[in-house]
């Protein structure tokens, strides 16, 4: 130290860096703290993420366990309501005990509000999920789904395997019957007046050759499993809205059709009787049949009376065949259920169906063995008919219009007949499985204030 200069000359350098380090250390310290508070908080919201998304699963598994009661309720299973609570048509549950780890646990309400609905009802199944984490709020997902039954007519014509057109003028479109959707109105019958583009043909098979179009003129759909249609020079797929010189509509033309054709069962009661008169059934009355089998031929005819359900209990050889110029008459008001296994001739003068509506007679081919069943229907007239045989070829011959919808394994049109697809039949269900037709996922307050008092106290 030089003499005479104050001590604290020397000491202020040192006082300086201290608080130079205290002042880092407090920056490297609100670092420090910005950052575990930065992570902190990610950890939740990422914590928060999961507990959502696993309420949402869990929300979709109890609107699916409400889809399978229902279908079994279809199925008339015994055990389609088991472990629920039902009060009259509604019936709800509440499925807990969810362990998804790192003491996160879940559980899920499930509401119906129609455990028996009717052919054309539209129940509603609602789920409220809820998941739980400790110190975190809790996660909440709840889900609206409307139902509605599966129809097996919701295209013209279905293969499981090949769609082909023989025919040099055969013509596919299709026209409502059923505009307004209310049966208590008159019926449309088809005219060109009413003709619609959307006639739709789909196989799902994805090989080569499966869809064979060639000389036909589709006004309308067409789609299959994978190979691109076969469309010969004078066939065309158009629409309404093509251009007019365009024959092959790419926009009407799709390649990842996926169907599932579910065999059918026949029903196991109705009258036993060894044979049919000139009559079956009674006028305005649903009657239910049960016979071995039907040959009609010369000048025969069947006519149906009421609402009859004919079970042809035959295995093999035919079911059902009508020659000549025999017929099956089905008069306006009547209607027609026919389940068989064995094969289903119509020919002669076929069907005589008095109703516009194709969906008053509906063929149902239940065999479902190697071989399979042949239904083969033909002639120069007009056949209002709907036929199910996912297990079945059909053979369509003739230069007659046919009118509804054919499902098949095989599907083959031979000659130039005009098909005309119905398309109120997409809303036919009879006894079928339940689909979602309307899902939602509701996460306005107000949307969820309708449920949340179905879902309190339980």
């Amino acid at each position: 130290m030089q003499p005479g200069l104050p001590s604290s000359r020397w000491r202020r350098p040192r006082g300086s860096i201290l608080v130079v380090t205290l002042l880092i250390a407090a920056m490297i310290a609100l670092t420090l703290g910005s950052y575990l508070s930065l992570n902190l908080n990610t950890s939740r919201l990422a914590r928060r993420g999961y507990q959502q998304n696993a309420a949402f699963q869990l929300a979709e598994a109890g609107a699916e366990e409400a889809v399978w009661s229902l279908n079994r309720t279809q199925a008339a299973a015994p055990d389609a309501w088991t472990g629920w609570t039902t009060q009259q048509a509604a019936a709800w549950r509440k499925f807990n005990g969810f362990d998804l780890g790192s003491g996160t646990t879940g559980s899920v309400k499930v509401y119906v509000s129609d455990t028996n609905p009717g052919a054309a009802s539209k129940p509603m199944a609602v789920a409220l999920a809820t998941v739980e984490s400790a110190g975190i709020p809790a996660s909440t997902q709840m889900l609206e789904l409307t139902l509605s039954r599966r129809s097996y007519f919701s295209n013209g014509i279905v293969a499981r395997e090949t769609v082909r057109f023989d025919g040099k003028n055969v013509s596919v479109d299709s026209w409502n019957s059923d505009p307004d959707g209310d049966p208590a109105t008159a019926p449309v019958p088809y005219s060109d007046a009413v003709r619609h583009d959307r006639g739709s043909i789909a196989t799902g098979a994805m090989e080569t050759k499966s869809m064979l179009v060639n000389q036909a003129a589709v006004w309308g759909y067409v789609a299959t499993g994978g190979a691109a249609p076969e469309v010969g020079v004078n066939g065309s797929i158009r629409g309404a809205d093509t251009p007019p010189d365009v024959v092959i509509d790419p926009a009407r033309v799709s390649t990842d059709f996926v169907v599932d054709l579910p065999l059918l069962s026949a029903p196991v009661d109705g009258t036993p009787i060894l044979k049919v008169g000139e009559t079956l059934g009674t006028v305005g009355v649903a009657t239910k049949w049960r016979c071995p089998s039907i040959a009609l031929n010369g000048n025969q005819t069947l006519t149906i009376l009421g609402q009859v359900t004919l079970v042809l209990t035959a295995s093999t050889g035919s079911a059902l065949d009508v020659t000549g110029k025999a017929s099956l008459i089905i008069p306006s008001g009547s209607s027609l259920i026919l389940y068989a296994e064995a094969d289903v001739k119509i020919a002669g003068n076929g069907v005589a169906n008095g109703n516009s509506q194709p969906a008053s007679c509906k063929i149902y081919g239940i065999n479902s063995g190697p071989v399979g069943q042949t239904i083969h229907l033909a002639g120069n007239g007009a056949l209002k008919a709907s036929v199910y045989a996912p297990n079945g070829a059909v053979q369509v011959n003739g230069n007659g219009d046919i009118m509804g919808s054919v499902v098949g394994r095989e599907v083959t049109f031979t000659g130039n007949a005009r098909f005309h697809y119905d398309e109120s039949l997409a809303n036919e269900g009879d006894n079928t499985p339940f689909k979602v037709t309307r899902w939602r996922e509701l996460t306005n307050p107000a949307d969820r204030a309708r449920w949340l008092p179905v879902f309190a106290g339980w």
